[in-house]
């Protein structure tokens, strides 16, 4: 007791030592982890894919899933990626278009528009802007932003290196762990087994098997959520004759993968690319996309996710706060199956304590 509380009272004095201790093992071991993450959502369509795949040779059949299940996640990322990020692309060059555009017809508006003869026409001839002068200091920042932007090219480019190695080196690691999955987890439990104490390995093991199941199950149900939320935002889009619609549809989908922030983010750059084209369209768009939110929050939600994980709604908001500020986009992915996972363990042991308390009073009376 008097070496744990001495430890604890160093742990509190040198917390900053820790953190940057902690940090750097995250640092050095990130491209494992990022593997184990990419295993177990690569793990939700090679279950089905395996199982319905029917080979000669069952050696060749695990093989040959891992790769479909990797070109099926893969190629729906890829593939939104390229729909999406080129338009995104125009849609900022024709912003800027019209912008400038625009500064040029007040400019001369402002020359040859006789003001008095609107109403509050003296009010309005009173305001004094250098609309020529405004061009100007527009395309300098944009120039001076380029400069930037070159001069972090250098810098921009070692981290995109080190984010792809580390992406390659996680996903090489990911189809190992798949292909001999059986495998590692026996070696896991004889280890678990062998050097801890019985309760405690078998304490264990259950915390890793409800962690598991948990994740796979926010997995699979927030991938069908995402599918059918894409599906209704692209007819309802077609239906109200809205541009853009399966490319915003495809959108929509993948960033309801993180829950409640990533339906912000579809309806951002959604409404940001009908922008370009009609501004009324872009709210229009808006004021659908948050009605399909509230009957897919309300109605398609509960029923595909939160009936498998089992967490009330207000824990799964405070996962995706607390998960996203610990770890950006990933802590969003993975705070609502830790929390999920948390929540029902600690049911488990409520309802165990409860039970015991329940005996020990039925024993005394």
């Amino acid at each position: 007791m008097v070496t744990a509380c001495i430890l604890i009272y160093l742990a509190i004095r040198h917390l900053d030592v820790i953190a940057a201790g902690i940090s750097w093992l995250v640092h050095t071991v990130f491209p494992i982890l990022l593997g184990i993450l990419f295993a177990l959502i690569l793990n939700v369509p090679l279950r089905p894919i395996e199982t319905h795949l029917r080979m000669k040779k069952e050696k060749a059949r695990r093989p040959l899933a891992v790769l479909l299940s990797l070109m099926l996640v893969l190629g729906i990322f890829t593939g939104v990626a390229f729909l999406v990020l080129p338009e995104i692309g125009n849609a900022i060059r024709l912003l800027a278009q019209i912008v400038m555009s625009g500064i040029d017809q007040a400019a001369s508006l402002k020359s040859t528009m006789n003001f008095s003869e609107l109403p509050f026409g003296e009010y309005i001839e009173q305001i004094d802007i250098d609309w020529m002068q405004l061009k100007r200091n527009l395309e300098q920042w944009t120039l001076s932003q380029r400069e930037v932007l070159l001069r972090h090219a250098a810098g921009a480019v070692s981290q995109a290196a080190g984010a792809f190695m580390n992406f390659f080196l996680g996903l090489v690691f990911s189809i190992y762990i798949l292909a001999n999955k059986e495998k590692l987890k026996k070696q896991t439990l004889r280890l678990v087994h062998a050097w801890f104490p019985q309760i405690l390995g078998n304490w264990i093991v259950h915390i890793t098997s409800v962690c598991n199941r948990c994740i796979r199950n926010f997995i699979a149900g927030q991938a069908a959520e995402a599918v059918i939320l894409g599906t209704l935002c692209t007819v309802g889009m077609l239906i109200l004759r809205l541009p853009y619609a399966p490319m915003i549809g495809a959108l929509v989908g993948v960033t309801a993968l993180i829950p409640i922030v990533g339906a912000f983010i579809g309806t951002i750059v959604g409404a940001f690319l009908i922008l370009t084209v009609s501004p009324l369209k872009a709210v229009v768009f808006v004021v659908f996309l948050i009605i399909l939110q509230q009957i897919e929050g309300n109605l398609i939600y509960p029923k595909v996710v939160g009936s498998k994980l089992n967490l009330p709604a207000m824990w799964v908001l405070a996962a995706v706060t607390i998960g996203g500020n610990l770890a950006g986009p990933i802590g969003m992915l993975l705070g609502v199956p830790a929390a999920s996972a948390a929540y029902e363990l600690l049911k488990e042991a409520t309802v165990k304590r409860e039970k015991n308390m329940t005996d020990a009073i039925t024993y005394k009376e």
